[in-house]
């Protein structure tokens, strides 16, 4: 059975996908487990096939052309089709969630035994990752991402606003001699302070990789965090956390939204796990 003139081979396609995909042929040799020479020709071949570059070359990597792109997009698109056709033959029904490690920890993985006892017919494969979701690379169906809902290439719908206002531990020092606790875009920190006309720049800052990271050094007393009250209101309610302002802001600038591809139809697994966490969030006062 010979290939269809129109369809390039599958090792050129897997090799473009991966290039495209890491702006770059080193991490894709490493991932597809061939050389980066190999690398090169098949793509090379491909835009001979195609008649077209794919890519634009210079010193710091590989990015693509517009056609190159437009390319990109039709075939990760196929890729996830194939994936999820796949695990759909093999009697597998998966969701494939990228999740923040703190929301994972103190707001999803709690409530996950209810989506089970729910969906039994449905697996939930968690994905903690503080990065952008790569919806074609890392086969990640959909993500739940903290900020004001704008990503490229993904459509997001509203969780929920995150109810934000200060809180230390009860055995920490005076408010005012305590630094802030960050992460590090801290763009909720500036919601906060642009509601309350607070200088952040007054204080001392102690930047952390993620707000599992501040909360640790928030209950060691070493700082003042921001708290998500969504996730820490059992740490407030068992008086490990105290809140010294009595002000509590929301914003659609700092919540919690679910993304999806804008280029690809979510399977039925991703929308019932869509439809059951929505749910969940409307319930958040």
């Amino acid at each position: 059975m010979r290939t269809s003139p129109l369809l390039p081979p599958l090792h050129a396609l897997r090799a473009f996908e991966a290039v495209a995909r890491h702006a770059g042929v080193s991490r894709a040799s490493h991932e597809l487990l061939i050389t980066q020479s190999a690398i090169s020709q098949h793509v090379r071949r491909l835009e001979q096939h195609l008649g077209t570059a794919l890519f634009f070359r210079h010193g710091r990597g590989m990015t693509l052309t517009e056609a190159g792109q437009h390319y990109y997009d039709t075939v990760s698109r196929a890729f996830a089709v194939i994936a999820d056709g796949t695990a759909a033959l093999a009697g597998r029904r998966v969701v494939r969630v990228s999740v923040l490690p703190s929301f994972a920890a103190h707001w999803l993985g709690p409530r996950l035994a209810s989506f089970r006892a729910a969906h039994p017919d449905v697996e939930v494969a968690l994905d903690p990752n503080l990065t952008a979701a790569d919806f074609a690379g890392d086969g990640v169906d959909l993500a739940v991402r903290y900020g004001d809902g704008h990503w490229p290439g993904a459509e997001a719908s509203l969780l929920m606003t995150e109810r934000l206002t200060p809180v230390h531990a009860p055995n920490a020092a005076p408010i005012e001699t305590l630094p802030l606790l960050i992460t590090k875009k801290a763009f909720d920190w500036k919601v906060w302070a642009e509601t309350e006309r607070f200088d952040l720049a007054a204080p001392p800052q102690v930047q952390l990789t993620d707000y599992n990271v501040v909360l640790q050094a928030a209950l060691r007393g070493e700082g003042l965090a921001l708290g998500r009250l969504s996730l820490i209101g059992e740490l407030i309610a068992k008086g490990q956390l105290v809140t010294p302002f009595a002000t509590v802001v929301r914003s659609t600038k700092a919540a919690y939204w679910l993304v999806r591809p804008s280029t690809r139809t979510p399977s039925a697994p991703a929308r019932t796990f869509a439809a059951w966490i929505s749910d969940e969030a409307s319930l958040e006062v």
